[in-house]
Protein backbone atom coordinates (compact mmCIF):
# COMPACT_ATOMS: atom_id res chain seq x y z
CA UNK A 1 0.00 0.00 0.00
CA UNK A 2 2.70 2.47 0.99
CA UNK A 3 4.67 1.72 -2.14
CA UNK A 4 1.72 2.52 -4.39
CA UNK A 5 1.12 5.88 -2.64
CA UNK A 6 4.81 6.70 -2.96
CA UNK A 7 4.78 5.89 -6.69
CA UNK A 8 1.67 8.02 -7.21
CA UNK A 9 3.34 10.91 -5.40
CA UNK A 10 6.48 10.62 -7.54
CA UNK A 11 4.40 10.42 -10.70
CA UNK A 12 2.40 13.50 -9.68
CA UNK A 13 5.59 15.42 -8.89
CA UNK A 14 7.04 14.50 -12.27
CA UNK A 15 3.83 15.62 -13.99
CA UNK A 16 3.95 18.93 -12.12
CA UNK A 17 7.60 19.41 -13.11
CA UNK A 18 6.78 18.73 -16.77
CA UNK A 19 3.83 21.12 -16.67
CA UNK A 20 6.04 23.84 -15.18
CA UNK A 21 8.71 23.28 -17.85
CA UNK A 22 6.07 23.72 -20.53
CA UNK A 23 4.70 26.88 -18.90
CA UNK A 24 8.14 28.42 -18.49
CA UNK A 25 9.06 27.58 -22.08
CA UNK A 26 5.85 29.18 -23.36
CA UNK A 27 6.32 32.20 -21.12
CA UNK A 28 9.89 32.78 -22.37
CA UNK A 29 8.80 32.45 -25.99
CA UNK A 30 5.92 34.88 -25.44
CA UNK A 31 8.47 37.38 -24.11
CA UNK A 32 10.86 36.77 -27.01
CA UNK A 33 8.57 36.49 -30.07
CA UNK A 34 5.07 37.10 -28.70
CA UNK A 35 2.07 34.83 -28.20
CA UNK A 36 0.99 34.99 -31.86
CA UNK A 37 4.35 33.67 -33.06
CA UNK A 38 4.80 31.02 -30.38
CA UNK A 39 4.20 27.53 -31.77
CA UNK A 40 3.61 24.25 -29.96
CA UNK A 41 6.72 22.88 -31.69
CA UNK A 42 8.84 25.74 -30.34
CA UNK A 43 7.40 25.22 -26.85
CA UNK A 44 8.10 21.48 -26.92
CA UNK A 45 11.67 22.06 -28.15
CA UNK A 46 12.33 24.69 -25.47
CA UNK A 47 10.81 22.52 -22.73
CA UNK A 48 12.61 19.39 -23.91
CA UNK A 49 9.40 17.38 -24.29
CA UNK A 50 7.42 15.86 -27.14
CA UNK A 51 4.63 17.88 -28.77
CA UNK A 52 2.16 15.23 -27.59
CA UNK A 53 3.26 15.92 -24.02
CA UNK A 54 2.35 19.58 -24.45
CA UNK A 55 -1.08 18.59 -25.82
CA UNK A 56 -1.58 16.08 -23.00
CA UNK A 57 -1.04 18.79 -20.37
CA UNK A 58 -2.88 21.48 -22.34
CA UNK A 59 -5.42 19.93 -24.74
CA UNK A 60 -6.66 23.36 -25.83
CA UNK A 61 -4.29 26.15 -26.86
CA UNK A 62 -6.32 28.63 -24.80
CA UNK A 63 -5.61 26.55 -21.67
CA UNK A 64 -1.88 26.97 -22.23
CA UNK A 65 -2.21 30.72 -22.81
CA UNK A 66 -4.37 31.12 -19.69
CA UNK A 67 -1.99 29.09 -17.52
CA UNK A 68 1.05 30.87 -18.96
CA UNK A 69 -0.48 34.31 -18.35
CA UNK A 70 -1.39 33.39 -14.76
CA UNK A 71 2.10 32.05 -14.13
CA UNK A 72 3.75 35.17 -15.58
CA UNK A 73 1.50 37.48 -13.53
CA UNK A 74 2.33 35.55 -10.36
CA UNK A 75 6.02 36.17 -11.05
CA UNK A 76 5.50 39.79 -12.21
CA UNK A 77 2.62 41.29 -10.22
CA UNK A 78 1.72 44.90 -11.05
CA UNK A 79 1.80 47.52 -8.29
CA UNK A 80 -0.54 46.69 -5.42
CA UNK A 81 -3.10 49.44 -4.61
CA UNK A 82 -2.28 48.95 -0.93
CA UNK A 83 1.15 50.42 -1.72
CA UNK A 84 -0.36 53.91 -2.02
CA UNK A 85 -3.74 53.57 -0.32
CA UNK A 86 -2.18 52.60 3.01
CA UNK A 87 1.01 54.64 3.10
CA UNK A 88 0.75 57.66 0.78
CA UNK A 89 -1.24 60.84 1.36
CA UNK A 90 -4.14 60.97 -1.15
CA UNK A 91 -2.83 64.23 -2.60
CA UNK A 92 0.27 62.30 -3.75
CA UNK A 93 -1.51 59.23 -5.11
CA UNK A 94 -1.15 60.26 -8.76
CA UNK A 95 2.61 60.65 -8.56
CA UNK A 96 3.02 57.46 -6.48
CA UNK A 97 0.85 55.39 -8.83
CA UNK A 98 2.59 56.58 -11.97
CA UNK A 99 6.06 56.17 -10.45
CA UNK A 100 5.32 52.57 -9.45
CA UNK A 101 3.55 51.75 -12.71
CA UNK A 102 6.32 53.17 -14.91
CA UNK A 103 8.93 51.25 -12.94
CA UNK A 104 6.83 48.11 -13.47
CA UNK A 105 6.56 48.78 -17.20
CA UNK A 106 10.31 49.27 -17.36
CA UNK A 107 10.87 45.87 -15.76
CA UNK A 108 8.29 44.03 -17.88
CA UNK A 109 8.28 45.93 -21.20
CA UNK A 110 9.56 42.92 -23.15
CA UNK A 111 6.28 41.08 -22.46
CA UNK A 112 3.82 43.97 -22.72
CA UNK A 113 5.28 45.03 -26.06
CA UNK A 114 4.51 41.63 -27.60
CA UNK A 115 1.14 41.24 -25.87
CA UNK A 116 -0.17 44.61 -27.03
CA UNK A 117 1.12 43.93 -30.54
CA UNK A 118 -0.57 40.51 -30.69
CA UNK A 119 -3.72 41.37 -28.76
CA UNK A 120 -6.02 41.85 -31.75
CA UNK A 121 -4.75 38.71 -33.50
CA UNK A 122 -5.12 36.26 -30.60
CA UNK A 123 -8.68 36.16 -29.24
CA UNK A 124 -7.72 34.40 -26.01
CA UNK A 125 -5.01 36.99 -25.35
CA UNK A 126 -7.50 39.79 -25.93
CA UNK A 127 -9.76 38.25 -23.28
CA UNK A 128 -6.82 37.81 -20.89
CA UNK A 129 -5.83 41.44 -21.23
CA UNK A 130 -9.31 42.74 -20.36
CA UNK A 131 -8.39 42.06 -16.73
CA UNK A 132 -5.38 44.36 -17.04
CA UNK A 133 -7.60 46.98 -18.72
CA UNK A 134 -9.79 46.93 -15.59
CA UNK A 135 -6.72 47.29 -13.41
CA UNK A 136 -5.62 50.35 -15.40
CA UNK A 137 -9.12 51.85 -15.06
CA UNK A 138 -8.78 51.48 -11.29
CA UNK A 139 -5.36 53.18 -11.38
CA UNK A 140 -6.85 56.06 -13.39
CA UNK A 141 -9.61 56.53 -10.84
CA UNK A 142 -7.15 56.46 -7.95
CA UNK A 143 -4.83 58.95 -9.70
CA UNK A 144 -7.77 61.36 -9.93
CA UNK A 145 -9.14 60.64 -6.44
CA UNK A 146 -7.59 63.59 -4.62
CA UNK A 147 -8.44 66.20 -7.26
CA UNK A 148 -11.41 68.58 -6.86
CA UNK A 149 -14.69 67.05 -8.07
CA UNK A 150 -14.97 69.25 -11.18
CA UNK A 151 -11.50 68.17 -12.29
CA UNK A 152 -11.95 64.53 -11.26
CA UNK A 153 -15.20 64.27 -13.24
CA UNK A 154 -14.08 66.32 -16.23
CA UNK A 155 -13.88 64.53 -19.56
CA UNK A 156 -10.43 65.97 -20.36
CA UNK A 157 -8.92 65.04 -16.98
CA UNK A 158 -10.32 61.52 -17.18
CA UNK A 159 -8.83 61.15 -20.67
CA UNK A 160 -5.44 62.35 -19.39
CA UNK A 161 -5.57 59.87 -16.49
CA UNK A 162 -6.40 56.98 -18.83
CA UNK A 163 -3.64 58.07 -21.20
CA UNK A 164 -1.11 58.36 -18.37
CA UNK A 165 -1.46 54.72 -17.27
CA UNK A 166 -1.18 53.15 -20.73
CA UNK A 167 1.84 51.06 -21.65
CA UNK A 168 2.02 52.89 -24.99
CA UNK A 169 2.43 56.21 -23.15
CA UNK A 170 5.30 54.85 -21.07
CA UNK A 171 6.84 53.25 -24.16
CA UNK A 172 6.71 56.44 -26.23
CA UNK A 173 8.26 58.60 -23.51
CA UNK A 174 10.84 55.94 -22.65
CA UNK A 175 11.93 55.69 -26.29
CA UNK A 176 12.34 59.47 -26.28
CA UNK A 177 14.81 59.08 -23.39
CA UNK A 178 12.57 60.35 -20.59
CA UNK A 179 13.32 58.76 -17.21
CA UNK A 180 10.52 57.05 -15.27
CA UNK A 181 10.58 59.63 -12.46
CA UNK A 182 10.47 62.48 -14.98
CA UNK A 183 7.54 61.04 -16.89
CA UNK A 184 5.62 60.35 -13.67
CA UNK A 185 6.10 63.99 -12.60
CA UNK A 186 5.15 65.22 -16.08
CA UNK A 187 1.93 63.19 -16.20
CA UNK A 188 1.00 64.07 -12.63
CA UNK A 189 1.48 67.75 -13.42
CA UNK A 190 -0.71 67.34 -16.52
CA UNK A 191 -3.45 65.78 -14.39
CA UNK A 192 -3.41 68.79 -12.07
CA UNK A 193 -3.33 71.35 -14.89
CA UNK A 194 -5.30 69.87 -17.77
CA UNK A 195 -8.16 72.08 -19.04
CA UNK A 196 -11.54 71.46 -17.46
CA UNK A 197 -14.30 70.25 -19.78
Amino acid sequence: MEKRKYNKTLRAEKEDETRLKILEAAMKLHGEVGPARTTISAISDRAGVQRLTVYRHFPEENELLDACSSHWRSLNPPPDPASWRESVAPVDWGLAILSMLYHYYGETAYMWDHCYRDRENVAALHEQMKGFDGYLDMLSADALASLPAERRKGKMCQAVARHAVQFSTWQSLSQAGVENSEMAALMDDWLHKCPLS
